[in-house]
């Protein structure tokens, strides 16, 4: 995905390339803003008012603790193994794959999951309680994962694709632990905020 959405690849499909990551980032953004929303109506209807803070930070350090766990095993995240339509790419204007592949990536439940940390912004976004603050948790991680697209923005010649699959693949390995990292990270400061 992120190597078919160049501004080589889109002057090929007579796009604008700006057009179609606007697009794409509003996409990630509002379709995970979305989610958030009705996970924190969820949480609102099912974590009753009673759950403190502490245990809702206990409950996190636990979660945020088997994501890393589940993220170094090296295997496949439970999820869907799924990937968007290529067939997009030609059949539709960029504006309009750009939206709906953005959607896809920032839901990040309808396509193949690459981190367990979507399931912690999930449960933190249940564990908020309230639709405003699901939406922007989720939101954020949406528009975070659509950003990534811009990391193809130099991609204006063959030869630079190449490269950047190159740098991609170089950087698999470091972005994997530095993600397991984070999620260590979130279940310690959720630890430690619990037992304070």
């Amino acid at each position: 995905m992120l190597a078919s959405i160049t501004p080589l690849g889109e002057r090929g499909r007579h796009s604008r390339w700006g057009i179609t990551v606007t697009a794409f980032v509003l996409g990630a953004t509002i379709a995970g803003a979305a989610l958030g929303a009705l996970a924190g109506e969820l949480g609102a209807v099912a974590v009753p008012g009673s759950v403190g803070l502490g245990a809702r930070l206990a409950a996190l350090a636990v979660v945020g603790l088997v994501a890393a766990v589940l993220d170094a095993g090296g295997d496949r995240v439970p999820g869907p193994h799924r990937q968007v339509n290529e067939d997009w790419l030609t059949a539709f204007r960029g504006w309009v794959y750009g939206l709906g592949y953005g959607a896809q990536l920032g839901l990040g439940i309808t396509t193949v999951v690459s981190s367990a940390a979507l399931y912690v912004a999930l449960i933190v976004a249940v564990a908020t309680g309230e639709p405003v603050r699901g939406a922007l948790v989720v939101g954020c991680f949406g528009a975070v994962r659509g950003l990534t697209v811009l990391v193809a923005a130099g991609v204006r010649r063959p030869a630079q694709l190449i490269g950047l699959h190159a740098l991609l693949s170089r950087w698999r390995e470091p972005s994997r632990n530095a993600g397991i990292a984070a999620l260590g990270a979130i279940a310690t400061a959720a630890l430690i905020g619990a037992l304070a």
